[in-house]
C-alpha cells in the first residue's frame, strides 16, 4: 500500500511544475540529454534499427504510467484479424523473473510472462512472445509462428532498435502532464510539435489532452464475470455487473491508474470500498481482510489469481473493459501498414 501511495503522489506531482517537480528538474535535463544523444546515434546510423520481414506496428505511451496501452493493443489485434491479417504480439513483460525471450502460453505464470503479456495472450488468442530484446522476440515470434504476417509491439515506442512501419501514441486525460521529462515530469520523450510520420494518436479521455490531433477511444465496462468462469473463457455480462449493485464490495486494482477503474465501477451503480495496489502487484497473498464477501478486480489482476488460488469464502468478480477504436482511427491505422495481408495479395 505504501508503494501505491507513493505512485499516486508522484503522478500528482507530474501534473504541475511545483516544488517536487522542480527539485527533480536537473535529473530530467540529464535524462533528456541522454535520450537525445541516443536518438541522434540512430538518425546518423551509428546505431542501426533492425528490420524484420513483416510489418511492425508499435503501440506505446509518451508518458509513464498506464494510459490505456494494453486495451489498445487488444483492439488493434482484433482489427487486424478482422481485416485478414495474422498478427502476433511482442512485449517487454514488466515484472518478469527473467529478461530472456519466451513464448507465452495460456498456462504460463504471470511472474514468468509478465501480467500484461499474459492478459494479451489470454484475451487476444494470438501468439505472444516476451523479451527485453524486442528484435529477438519478434524474430522468435516469426520462427515459432511463420503464419504471422504483422507484429504488434506492445510498449515499444522508445525501443528504437526494432524498426517500425507504423505507431500508435496513446494518451489519457493527463496529456503530457507538466511537459517535463522523467523524473520531474511524466514524459519518456519530448512531446512532438506535430504528429510524427506514420503515426496515429489515440486519446483515452473525453477529449484531446494534447495539441496533437487524434481520435477518441470509446471505453466503458463490458460487465463482470466470476473469476473461475473468467479463467474458463466465460464472457463478462452487464447482467452480472448489475447483480453486484447493493452489495458491500471491495474493489482492488493493481494498475497504474486505479482511480479510473474505481470511477467506472461507481458509474455502473456499484457501492465500493477502494483498495488501490501498486502497479503490477504480485498478489503473493490475498489483499483483502478475511471474511470479505465480494471483491471486484481488473483483468490485469485476475491473471495473478489462477485456478487453484485459495480464496476462502470470498467471491471474486472480474470487471472487463469494452474498448473500441473509432472507425476513423481504424481506417487511419490500416492505411499506415505498408502491405496488405497475405490473404489479400494477388496470386
Amino acid at each position: 500500500m505504501a508503494s501505491s501511495g507513493f505512485e499516486t503522489r508522484l503522478q500528482q506531482a507530474w501534473l504541475s511544475r511545483g516544488p517536487p517537480a522542480v527539485a527533480l528538474l536537473p535529473l530530467s535535463l540529464i535524462f533528456g540529454a541522454l535520450t537525445a544523444v541516443r536518438r541522434w546515434l540512430y538518425r546518423r546510423g551509428f546505431l542501426q534499427a533492425q528490420r524484420i520481414d513483416v510489418p511492425v506496428l508499435v503501440v506505446g505511451n509518451l508518458v509513464a504510467g498506464g494510459a490505456g496501452k494494453t486495451p489498445t493493443v487488444l483492439a488493434v489485434v482484433a482489427l487486424l484479424r478482422r481485416e485478414g491479417w495474422h498478427p502476433g504480439v511482442v512485449s517487454r513483460g514488466h515484472g518478469r523473473d527473467s529478461d530472456s525471450v519466451l513464448q507465452v502460453e495460456q498456462d504460463t505464470a504471470a511472474s514468468t510472462a509478465g501480467d500484461e503479456p499474459l492478459l494479451l495472450r489470454l484475451r487476444s488468442g494470438v501468439p505472444v512472445v516476451v523479451g527485453r530484446d524486442r528484435v529477438a522476440a519478434a524474430r522468435a515470434l516469426r520462427h515459432g509462428h511463420p503464419e504471422t504476417d504483422v507484429v504488434v509491439c506492445d510498449d515499444g515506442l522508445q525501443h528504437l532498435r526494432l524498426a517500425r512501419d507504423a505507431q500508435v501514441l496513446v494518451f489519457d486525460e493527463r496529456g503530457a502532464g507538466n511537459g517535463w521529462l522523467l523524473p520531474a515530469g511524466p514524459l519518456r520523450e519530448a512531446l512532438p510539435a506535430q504528429v510524427p510520420a506514420r503515426t496515429a494518436v489515440l486519446y483515452n479521455a473525453t477529449g484531446p489532452s494534447t495539441p496533437l490531433p487524434g481520435h477518441l477511444a470509446r471505453r466503458s465496462l463490458a460487465g463482470a464475470v466470476a473469476l473461475a468462469d473468467w479463467w474458463q473463457g466465460g464472457q463478462a455480462t452487464p447482467q452480472t455487473l448489475e447483480s453486484l449493485r447493493g452489495r458491500p464490495l471491495l474493489a482492488a486494482a493493481g494498475i497504474a491508474r486505479p482511480q479510473r477503474f474505481f470511477a467506472m465501477l461507481r458509474e455502473a451503480g456499484l457501492e465500493i470500498v477502494e483498495h488501490p495496489l501498486p502497479d503490477h502487484h504480485e498478489f503473493a497473498q490475498l489483499e483483502w481482510p478475511a471474511g470479505t464477501t465480494d471483491v471486484v478486480i481488473t483483468e490485469k489482476d485476475a491473471v495473478k489469481l489462477p485456478p487453484g488460488t485459495a480464496l476462502g469464502t470470498t467471491r471474486v468478480w472480474v470487471a472487463t473493459l469494452d474498448w473500441r477504436l473509432p472507425s476513423a482511427c481504424e481506417d487511419a491505422l490500416l492505411r499506415l501498414i505498408p502491405t496488405p495481408p497475405a490473404s489479400r495479395k494477388e496470386p
